[in-house]
Parts: structure tokens; C-alpha cells; sequence
């Protein structure tokens, strides 16, 4: 066993952004290897707006789960490469319409046959094996759990009662 999995929940989170950096790496060689310059960071917002014409930035962010401002730095980083476009809404002068440009639609259509066998290879590699199967549930229940639960709250009662601190040595 090495040392994260020893670790047990005090570095759930260092081992959830490992995988997700090993996958993610994965995933951009994936393009990488068929000419594509794409980055699987960039997915949601492709992914959300191949389904819809335009969104403002307030539904991308909430959408995709990040803060207003990091949706604005995506978008923002996106239009330096002239891959979207964001225009006023006509009807609320504060909102900001994000739509793909041409290259970004012509990018979407390099992309699509990417996702879908990055999706087929996924399911082939965890069909293999029954505990990976639970992965997406797993992650899932743990998101709702964390969604309803206040865990630095929990941690405070913790330490307020008392229970001695485990060996650390």
C-alpha cells in the first residue's frame, strides 16, 4: 500500500486530483495524438454550448459548477483563441451571451468522434473490472453527501468534543 492509500480520507483529496490530473492528461494526449488542439478543460463549456445556442456567462458558470469569475476566465481565454464570442443580451444590458465562433463550431466538429471514444474507451476499461464499475455512483453519493453536510462543521464539533488526537508518529 503506498502512502496515499494508507492515508485513508486525509488525503481524499490529493488522490481525487491525482487521478483527475493523470486522467485529464490522458485525455489531451488523446487529441494531441489526432492533431487536435483542444484541452479537456475547455469541455464543459464546448459540451454545454453544442447544446445550446448561447448561454450568459452566470448560466455556464452555474451549470458547470465554478465560480462566476473562473467561468469568465475560461470564456475570456476561449476568446483569445477565437473560439467563442460573447455578445450584450438585448434584453439585460448586464448579461453576456457566450456562443461559438465558426472555429469553434469547425473545433466541435473535430471533437465530437473524440468524445464518443473517450466515452466507449472508458466504459470498456471499467466494464473490466466490477469495482470500477461503482466509480461514477461512488463519486456521485459522495458529491450529495458533501452537498448536504457541512464537513468543516462536523471536523469543529470533532475537536470541540475532546476526542483525543490520533497517533501521528
Amino acid at each position: 500500500m503506498n502512502l496515499y492509500q494508507s492515508l485513508g480520507y486525509l488525503v481524499l483529496g490529493s488522490r481525487l486530483r491525482r487521478l483527475s490530473e493523470a486522467f485529464l492528461a490522458e485525455i489531451n494526449r488523446a487529441y494531441q495524438n489526432e492533431g487536435i488542439d483542444f484541452d479537456a478543460s475547455w469541455f464543459p463549456v464546448f459540451y454545454l454550448l453544442s447544446k445550446n445556442d448561447a448561454l450568459s456567462i452566470k448560466e455556464l458558470s452555474e451549470q458547470i459548477e465554478v465560480s462566476h469569475p473562473a467561468a469568465s476566465q475560461l470564456i475570456t481565454n476561449l476568446k483569445n483563441r477565437g473560439l467563442v464570442t460573447s455578445a450584450t443580451c438585448t434584453d439585460d444590458g448586464r448579461r453576456q451571451l457566450v456562443t461559438l465562433t465558426d472555429s469553434g463550431r469547425a473545433l466541435l466538429k473535430q471533437i465530437l468522434p473524440v468524445w464518443d471514444a473517450i466515452s466507449q474507451a472508458m466504459t470498456q476499461l471499467v466494464d473490466s473490472d466490477a469495482i470500477s464499475q461503482q466509480l461514477l455512483p461512488a463519486i456521485t453519493a459522495v458529491e450529495n453527501t458533501f452537498r448536504s453536510s457541512n464537513l468543516s462543521a462536523v471536523i469543529g464539533e470533532k475537536l470541540t468534543a475532546n476526542l483525543k488526537p490520533a497517533d501521528h508518529e
